[in-house]
């Protein structure tokens, strides 16, 4: 039995659940060897004694622990620890690619053939290993947050060299490629027809095969002819195409016939997509698509019928060859050895004949057992689902900022973004302001694994408010006392089988200590034991939509949402979630949001008088001259434009949205005409006056507005 906290093979620590399949349960844990976050799935309990699906267990963890590469979720180790039989893989932070798509509608015809590249090299990995995955699906591809694309799930792969077929190949039949829906022998232009399935899927936003059932679907992928991508999209290029068509080839004969090929056409579409390159071999009679047979159709119900529930994955029989006649009859005619017919012995026939029945019926028992089998009927269980792994990538050590001076908000985000959390220490300082960060317990520079916890010392100004202690209390007694006392309340929910459900397990900061009036106590709320609880997201940053669209997915609703102004996220991004992220809530619970309407955009007013150009702004300005004056602020606003020849001039002007502006003076100075008389001759020599046009630039600043 697994529980939290417990320790496998003496260094994987058990943390949560966070998947789960028909066979197998997938935890989180921490290795304390290497000091990293894996994922571990462990066989369910009521399997691990019977030793077909331990069998099943092992033989997925040998397929799957010699793939090594890239865009395939790594298989670490291997293990069994008092009747636990689990393996150890690579941990992934990121969303599948059946989520990403729906988030979309669509991707983009250049990100679907990245998307498809790295997918490629991944299954050729596999299939370089003799190994075919039998499953590709949008389910089973993982996105991270990095863009790296990785094949998961290789729960079904069986050595290439197997000819029979387990799988349930059915569960998956929107991607199953005709061969397997037969049941027939599948290798690895298999898994090339259920990737060509899911380019069409990325491409279109929808599957081209639908129906009422399993069966149904399966009929189609069998019989009708793949509809072409430009049905639906018309601007998708000819090479794009033309690709996902080959791949989906009824025949396997005129698919790609390896991954290679595949990578390289997929390439030279990213170059050339309006090129017509890709080669598809002629139409011939095997290859075209034919009508089912009534044996076929017959088939397909039989094994549908073995499953009470559609969902559940169902397996079609193979095709079995036409059962040849064997002549048992051989007359030997020859006359000379005629005491052969002398010698017969109608006893000794009866018993022939005897004998031959029953090892005709022994061997119809063994026949039908192996069919059962194969069949899935025999079963005692069902095969492992789909389990997804959609959590922390390996911990990795990050390099710790200098947070001194820093608001406590800004400093928390700059933390998170980083990977770290935090615990808040409030100290009573006259040095800094209230809610402005004065050390932490961890010097700028150190390098500190990514999820430690920072204990940031912060200032309350100088005065403060004691905490009281609502450990224990129910959460609307605590959430009552600390409002009462001046603080607001953030909300996280835990699992816990010590303190029961709706009790406070923690808080931050601590009872007893002091925080400004008005900041928030952060406190955990047991759930109870774990048991359904769904864990809340990270919803900060994202959409309204994309919060709304996650939500949907957990089995979780969007509350209200209102709109604020908020200096740390852009517009139209989350900045508040009124459940704490990793805090565990029932199914249907409402999470309300707010959305950030950008940074609050200060403004600024300018009363006052304005007063003509100063004689250190120009010594020859005469009052009385009429002057042009404008106001202009910053961001281009003007607000005045008059002529006058009388200062000052009194200004009002309020909602500025720049702090600065300038005040432009335009007007002509004149000189007047002068009259002189030549004292040698007694002419009178007359100067004219001049004419000149000054601007004269004053700068202001405006005054803040309070809000």
């Amino acid at each position: 039995m697994i529980k939290i906290g417990m320790m496998i093979g003496d260094r994987y620590e058990i943390l949560e659940k966070i998947g789960t399949g028909g066979m197998s349960d997938v935890y989180k844990a921490k290795c304390h060897k290497l000091n990293r976050l894996v994922a571990v799935k462990v066989l369910k309990q009521e399997f691990s004694e019977n030793s077909n699906f331990v069998s099943k267990f092992r033989t997925e963890a040998q397929a799957a622990a010699g793939l090594m590469h890239p865009n395939i979720v790594n298989v670490y180790d291997v293990g069994e620890e008092n009747g636990i039989h689990y393996i150890v893989m690579e941990l992934v932070e990121g969303i599948t690619l059946k989520r990403y798509i729906e988030k979309k509608a669509r991707i983009s015809v250049k990100e679907a053939i990245s998307i498809a590249i790295q997918i490629s090299l991944g299954i050729e990995a596999a299939h370089n290993n003799h190994i075919i995955h039998r499953d590709i699906k949008p389910q089973n591809i993982i996105i991270s947050k990095e863009g790296k694309v990785k094949v998961t799930d290789f729960g079904i792969a069986k050595a290439a060299t197997s000819n029979t077929i387990t799988s349930n190949v059915m569960g998956s039949v929107h991607y199953t490629s005709p061969e397997q829906a037969r049941g027939g022998y599948s290798d690895e232009k298999s898994d090339i027809y259920s990737l060509g399935i899911t380019m069409f899927e990325m491409l279109t936003g929808r599957v081209p095969f639908n129906g009422e059932t399993t069966v149904a679907i399966a009929i189609k992928h069998i019989q009708e002819e793949l509809p072409t991508l430009r049905e639906y999209v018309e601007e998708i290029p000819v090479s794009v195409e033309q690709i996902v068509m080959k791949c989906c080839q009824k025949s396997p004969d005129r698919r790609y016939q390896s991954m290679p090929e595949l990578i390289e056409d997929l390439k030279l579409s990213l170059k050339m997509p309006d090129e017509d390159f890709v080669k598809v071999v002629d139409l011939d009679r095997e290859a075209s698509t034919r009508m089912i047979s009534e044996t076929d159709m017959r088939k397909i119900k039989e094994a549908s019928a073995a499953r009470d529930d559609m969902d559940e994955p169902i397996r079609l029989k193979k095709e079995k060859k036409a059962a040849k006649k064997q002549q048992y009859v051989e007359e030997i005619e020859d006359e000379d050895d005629s005491e052969y017919d002398e010698d017969y012995d109608p006893r000794m026939e009866k018993i022939t004949t005897i004998l031959a029945i029953v090892a005709a019926v022994i061997i119809g028992l063994i026949i039908i057992s192996l069919v059962g089998k194969t069949m899935g009927l025999f079963r005692l269980g069902g095969d492992a689902e789909t389990e997804q792994t959609e959590v922390v990538e390996e911990t990795k050590q990050v390099e710790m900022i200098d947070v001194t001076g820093l608001s406590r908000a800004v400093a928390e985000k700059k933390l998170k973004d980083l990977g770290l959390l935090t615990k808040i220490n409030y100290v009573e300082s006259s040095a800094y302001d209230a809610e402005t960060v004065i050390s932490s317990d961890i010097e700028a520079g150190m390098m500190v694994d990514e999820g430690m916890k920072i204990t940031l010392t912060v200032s309350m100004g100088n005065e403060g408010v004691a905490v009281p202690d609502i450990t224990g209390k129910t959460l609307e007694d605590a959430e009552n006392e600390l409002i009462k006392a001046g603080f607001e309340v953030n909300k996280t929910e835990s699992s816990s089988s010590t303190v029961e459900a709706n009790r406070v397990i923690s808080q931050n900061p601590e009872a007893g200590s002091k925080a400004p009036k008005g900041s928030a106590v952060t406190i955990t709320v047991s759930t109870g034991a774990e048991d359904s609880k769904v864990r809340v997201p990270d919803l900060l940053g994202m959409s309204e939509m994309d919060a709304m669209a996650l939500l949907v997915e957990l089995g979780l609703e969007l509350g209200s949402v209102s709109q604020v102004n908020h200096d740390e996220y852009e517009a139209d991004q989350v900045c508040y979630q009124d459940y704490s992220v990793g805090s565990f809530v029932e199914p249907g619970t409402r999470i309300s949001i707010k959305v950030s309407m950008g940074a609050k955009i200060s403004t600024y007013s300018y009363s006052g008088s304005i007063t003509g150009p100063t004689a250190e702004e120009d010594s020859e300005y005469e009052s009385g001259t009429m002057v042009s004056v404008t106001i202009t602020t910053e961001d281009g606003t003007q607000l005045l434009n008059t002529k006058t020849s009388s200062f000052p001039i009194a200004v009002n002007y309020t909602g500025i949205k720049s702090a600065t502006g300038t005040i432009q003076f335009v007007y002509v100075n004149t000189t007047p005409e002068v009259s002189t008389t030549d004292p040698a001759t007694g002419e009178t020599i007359v100067t004219e006056g001049t004419s000149t046009e000054k601007t004269v630039t004053r700068t202001v600043q405006f005054t803040k507005e309070e809000t």
